[in-house]
Formats: structure tokens, sequence, C-alpha cells
């Protein structure tokens, strides 16, 4: 659906992390805050309370347009994602220059993108535009050739493609880490800042086994990219991707595959609406034993590139003495049974021999907890399987009650927003915040409603100022049509910041969750996850709390200070440079969080932003 602003016509497109029925539609809506007004950064009557106080007077918004994936047109792209995201990701690739008078989206953009270096991260809850790849560019030079010869011409064009430097990858093992928690490596920032960070290909190389096969569960993919991140001698052996496209978008998907014989492919079966394949995971089977990394990004380039990243790094896992009893290698926080319940939660046959793998390894070093999410209604036993009851059923069991624990914050940041619902009180503040909230098995009536939630989410000018500009809030697929359902949501929202790592403008796709001390020197719990702020990716509750409903694939772990012999986690402020092994736990983000002023605004992915230059001069109109 198309709205006349005074920016031209915008597209409404739906979001796959949507929980709630589409709002009915509306032939004719009453005049409402333009696209303009929240676009204007600069000036504080124009903000999202001047857009709180209009939207309370006007009609309702317009139902999103939802199409079925067979109605989509026939478009081609190498990174595979969420329909929802095509509009952003032609403007991100097409900039429009700042200039002193404020362009119009109707006007012609000027072709920028080979000057500029575009190159684009899909996010996890949309899809990119894949009408991208249609557009006009040079060929590459013969040298380029030689290079690029099995890779097809990227949309975001040739600088997608363009290779870090021999010394920004490291040559042997990065310094021990307690947590086995990393950050993935940033292109621009100074050499320091990355030390102790992972880059993929430092991941798949030679450094931490002699890969045998593997699999790669994620949401989107570039394939030929995927394969040369591979190190040569590796790059001909098995690959499974465990995916969750359907019909065109999954042809397209084995269309990239096809001059790869050695790429397999896994359907995730997602029977509910709106639920996607969201979990981002690596099994690496070497022949020195088995490994697996959870974490937070795409098979894409641009995930790696300036983004702030998260990932789980386990330990080389030996193989178990043949005829070891079934209980053998089971870690004290039951790792090794929940990942082969996650796995059989696929319900695919694909997946039988990897389950089989896991069960022949040794997995007692494991020290963190698995939580995921599997689409489903949920009831009995089973609520406390998956989503964020199953957080609530680790906190509850492995943690102790604190002193005074209501003064206890709660802090989580993420990527993406869901439909929460009118008012905080129907999933918020209420279940989900119960589940953050608990702290061993003591009733507390009270504690979940006292307890301080601060969500941390980039503000427009977080995402202005950043090392790639506009751009990356194109995976910050926050849409004016959720914001504008709850605009309640914004008061709870904090500056992204991360200066003390020297990565304050690397915009994050970390997704985190954690429990603070009132001066915010400890750690209660600390969780990353792929799993975005929505009902789609935790779990709702349904019939009268006697059910519990979860739409997406989403998996992430829980570092406990019990299964570290730890009572709390001290928080290490200055993570970079990384020099040693350390006892605190390294935050990715600063702390205390700031919260928004009064002129801050949330990012919304699919409005303009025209009052000011980014870092590459370039404005956001989205087509």
């Amino acid at each position: 659906m198309s709205q006349d602003s005074q920016h031209g016509k915008w597209t409404m497109s739906s979001s796959e992390d949507e929980d709630d029925a589409p709002a009915p539609a509306v032939s004719k809506p009453a005049e409402r805050p333009t696209a303009r007004a929240l676009a204007d950064t600069n000036e504080g009557s124009k903000n999202m309370d001047a857009l709180i106080r209009s939207s309370q007077k006007s009609d309702p918004i317009p139902s999103t347009d939802i199409k079925s994936e067979s109605s989509s047109p026939a478009i081609s792209s190498k990174t595979i994602g969420s329909e929802a995201r095509q509009a952003a990701h032609s403007n991100q690739h097409n900039p429009v220059k700042f200039e002193t008078k404020v362009p119009s989206p109707a006007v012609k953009r000027k072709k920028e993108t080979e000057e500029s270096g575009w190159a684009l991260s899909s996010s996890d809850d949309e899809r990119p535009d894949e009408k991208a790849s249609q557009t006009k560019r040079r060929s590459p030079s013969p040298k380029r050739k030689k290079v690029e010869d099995k890779r097809p011409p990227s949309p975001h064009g040739p600088s997608y493609y363009k290779e870090e430097p021999e010394e920004f990858f490291e040559t042997s093992l990065p310094p021990e880490n307690t947590f086995r928690f990393y950050l993935t490596k940033v292109t621009g920032i100074e050499k320091k800042y990355n030390n102790g960070a992972l880059h993929i290909k430092e991941i798949l190389s030679p450094l931490f086994g002699t890969l045998k096969e593997s699999v790669q569960f994620n949401y989107c993919f570039d394939i030929p990219w995927m394969v040369q991140q591979y190190p040569p001698e590796f790059r001909d052996k098995p690959v499974m991707i465990v995916h969750g496209e359907k019909r065109e978008s999954k042809a397209r998907l084995i269309q990239q595959a096809q001059p790869y014989g050695h790429i397999r492919f896994c359907q995730a079966k997602l029977d509910i609406a709106f639920g996607t394949h969201h979990t981002k995971m690596m099994l690496l089977w070497y022949e020195e034993g088995f490994r697996v990394v959870i974490l937070t990004s795409n098979l894409i380039r641009a995930d790696w590139y300036q983004k702030t990243q998260g990932l789980w790094l386990s330990p080389l896992y030996p193989r178990l003495p043949e005829d070891s009893p079934a209980s053998a290698g089971e870690s004290p926080t039951y790792f090794k049974r929940d990942l082969v319940e996650y796995l059989e939660a696929y319900r695919s046959p694909e997946l039988a021999e990897w389950i089989e793998r896991i069960k022949e390894h040794d997995l007692s070093e494991t020290r963190v907890y698995l939580i995921g999410s599997a689409p489903g209604r949920y009831q009995g036993a089973d609520m406390e399987r998956w989503g964020h009851l199953r957080l609530r059923k680790l906190l509850r069991e492995n943690t102790r009650p604190i002193l005074g624990e209501e003064a206890w914050p709660i802090i989580g940041q993420f990527s993406s927003i869901g439909s929460m619902g009118i008012d905080k009180t129907k999933w918020l503040a209420a279940e989900f915040q119960q589940t953050l909230a608990t702290l061993g098995s003591a009733k507390k009536s009270s504690a979940s409603s006292e307890t301080t939630l601060h969500l941390v989410y980039p503000s427009v000018d977080n995402v202005r100022t950043s090392l790639e500009g506009y751009p990356a809030g194109g995976s910050l697929p926050y849409s004016i049509q959720t914001a504008q359902r709850q605009l309640w949501l914004h008061s709870y929202f904090h500056r992204w910041s991360s200066e003390s790592s020297g990565r304050g403008h690397a915009m994050p796709h970390i997704k985190t969750y954690m429990r603070t001390s009132p001066d915010f020197t400890e750690l209660a719990w600390f969780l990353v996850t792929s799993a975005n702020l929505s009902k789609a990716a935790w779990g709702g509750l349904e019939k009268n709390n006697t059910q519990i409903m979860v739409r997406s694939y989403e998996l992430g772990v829980l570092y406990l200070p019990s299964a570290f012999n730890m009572t709390k986690f001290t928080i290490q402020k200055n993570p970079f440079p990384a020099t040693s092994s350390s006892s605190s736990f390294p935050v990715p983000i600063d702390l205390p969080p700031q919260r928004y002023s009064s002129k801050d605004q949330p990012w919304i992915w699919n409005i303009p932003y025209t009052q000011a230059p980014d870092t590459h001069g370039n404005v956001w109109v989205p087509s």
C-alpha cells in the first residue's frame, strides 16, 4: 500500500515479525502526521511526542499490505531474507546526496552505489529489495574478474566483495576468553579494538580445527560470499544450509548454490503465520572433534563488516569412546540434551546424522545454558521448553534471590521490534518482564513491576553518525506502522553507545538481555541470542495463560554465575584490547544506559530523514 505524504509516495510494507492481525483497511484515511514529522531530526517540535499527541486524534492506520509469497514478482538477489525489506533496500544502494534544499523522494536518484560503497545488511525481520540486482553497473576489470569469476554481480556494488587486508585477520588463536563470548571484528576502527574479536574467516579457519563438514543455520544468506569465507582447503567440504525460505525465495536460494555441488539444504517448517527461521548457528565437525557457534550475524558480508555482533564459541568437543552410555558427555547445564532436543524440533531427516554426531561427542565442558524457540502451541510441561518461559524456568531453578533485587534493572538491546499490543500490560510489562525479573524460586508478587526496564535501541542520530551512516538503519526494521500502534513503548528507549570498546559507531545487530546491579558493576545473568523484542520470537501466553504460542525459530545462550562457580559476574568496563584471560564479563554496551533526550527519536526504517547528512553525505528517502 502506498501513502501520499510531503515526500511523495512511500511504501507501507508488512513485517514478518508482526504478531497481531492487520488493522482494518481504511479507504480514505483522515489527515495524520506525515512521515516528514518523524523525519525532521533537528526540530524538537516535530519529535515523537508530537506524533503521540497527533496520532491519538487520528483515524486508525491503514492495514499493511500483506502479500503471499506466491504473488511475489520474479526478482533475483544474492541476499535471501524477508519481502518486507524491499523498499528500504532499494534506498540503501541508491543513496540520495544531502543538499541545502531538501530533496523529494520523487526526484531521480543519483546512481552513486559504486563510488560510495554502500554495503548493506539484511536484517532479521525484513527482506532486502531483490530488484536491486538489476541495476546497471560497470564491468569488472580483468584483475577483478579473475577473483570474482564464481561470484555474480552484487546488488550492493563492487565494494561488497572488497576484501579486508591480510593483517586484519589473526594468524593465531585469540586471547583466552573465560566466557567464550566474542564480538565480531569491525572494519574501519583502530586495530586494538579488534584484538580479541573474531571474523567469520577466522572461525572457519584451521586455527580452530581441520574441518570435515559443517551446517549453517541462518536467516539471510549470500551463498557465494559464504563459500568464500571458508579457507581454500575446506571450500569443497560438505555444507548443509538450514533455512526458512518458501516457494520463489526458496528457488532463488537453491539457484544461488548451483555452482557449488557440496551444498545441501534443510528447510525449517514454519506452520504459523509471520514466523521466521531466525536462528543463527554453526555446527562444525572436525577431524579433531566437534564445535558449536551460536551468533547474531546473518551470512552476508555486511553483517561482518561494520556491525556490532556477538557470538558464543564452544570448546572443541572430543569424541567419546565407543560404547559410551547415552548419558556420557553431558554438561552440568544439560547443554547436550537441550541441543539435541532443539534439533529434533525441526523434524527433519536431514539433521538426523548431526544429532547422532552430537551424541557421540563429549560436551561436558559447556558452561552455558541453551535457550531456543521453536514454532508451535505448547501446553502443560511443554510450555517451559521454549521462548521466555524457558528462560523463566532456568532463572527460577539456577539463580538465588538478591537482597533488594527490585533495584536491579533489566537491560535489553535488539535490532528489531514487533507488535506488543496497545499498552505495556498486554505483554512487555506483564509476562515478559515477569520472566526477566525472575531470580530464584521465591514467589515475588511485586518485584517484576517494580524492576526498571531499560531498552537500548538506536536513535536516528545514532544511525546517522554511524560508520555506515543511514544504510545501517536498513538492519533496524522498526516500521512506522508498528511504531504508531505502540507509542507507549518509546518511553523505555535508551541510546546505543559502546564508546568504551572503541565500537560506538558500529551499529548493533546484536541482541542481549541482562540483569545488573544498581551501580552497573555486577551482573546477575547475561543472555546473547538471535531473539529480538517480539512475541514472535519469545512467545505469548494464550487461553488464560494455559498455553504459549511461539512463531519463530530462535537460539541463544544464557550465562549464569552458578555455572562458573560465582555468585555474580563482575562487569568488565573496557573489554578491548583483550590481552589475557579475565574473570570479568565483557558487556558489549556502555553502562549506565542513557535515556533518550527530548529531541531523540527511535530509528524507523520506512520514513525519510532529510534534515541532516550522514557520515557519507547522504540522506534517507525510502522508495
